[in-house]
């Protein structure tokens, strides 16, 4: 299984004119890689894990996030019905999960919490137009949540890929049945969160119907 980034076939989000992008806002590859995202310590147990709650299937993306352990406090799914959406309505759309799922953290002066995106889509594991407008999309959300933008993960047939490292594999794949969690390596411990108003619910799936 090969890795890595390529353009966006012609049949893909570019407009008959000139292969102008319809997407209005979005990273490019080495753009994403001069970010400095950091790496996630065991992706596979990240992936797994996310996709045994979410059981993600095509178009669906599901953001989660993750402590200062790499466990895992929150996490929603939904779907992205709209193809045409840019980088703005992706990063409204992740953002709305957010607020829904824990507090914010705008209080902090350095961020402890690390968002990550897990995308299942059609295609192979090369970037595409549509990859780089989530990018764009999960790292505005992260900075207007007081989150650390962590990394995007594709989940295709071919397996699942940590864009930007080069680090992916087979199973699962968007194909895959969930396992349950006891058969995971490791599952996670999600932490309690409190407000003033006392605990707030911090798993919770959520879909766009």
């Amino acid at each position: 299984m090969t890795f890595g980034f390529a353009p966006p076939p012609t049949t893909s989000l570019a407009t008959a004119t000139g292969g102008t992008s319809r997407h209005g806002r979005l990273l490019e590859p080495a753009e994403w890689t001069a970010a400095g995202i950091p790496l996630l310590r065991n992706p596979r147990e990240v992936v797994s894990g996310l996709h045994s709650r979410h059981s993600p299937v095509p178009s669906t993306a599901v953001i989660a996030v993750l402590g200062p352990e790499e466990q895992l406090v929150a996490s929603a799914s939904f779907v992205q019905r709209s193809a045409s959406a840019d980088g703005w309505e992706y990063r409204n759309a992740l953002l709305s999960r957010l607020r829904r799922v824990l507090p914010h953290d705008l209080r902090r002066r350095t961020p402890v919490r690390t968002a990550v995106l897990l995308y299942c889509r059609e295609g192979d594991e090369r970037w595409t137009e549509e990859d780089g407008a989530w990018m764009w999309g999960l790292r505005d959300a992260c900075t207007l949540h007081g989150l650390r933008c962590g990394a995007y993960i594709t989940l295709t047939r071919g397996g699942w890929q940590v864009l930007g490292e080069g680090r992916g594999g087979r199973r699962p794949s968007s194909d895959s049945r969930p396992q349950h969690l006891g058969d995971t390596v490791a599952e996670f411990s999600p932490l309690a969160l409190h407000t003033g108003g006392g605990a707030v619910e911090v798993l919770r799936r959520t879909a766009a119907r």
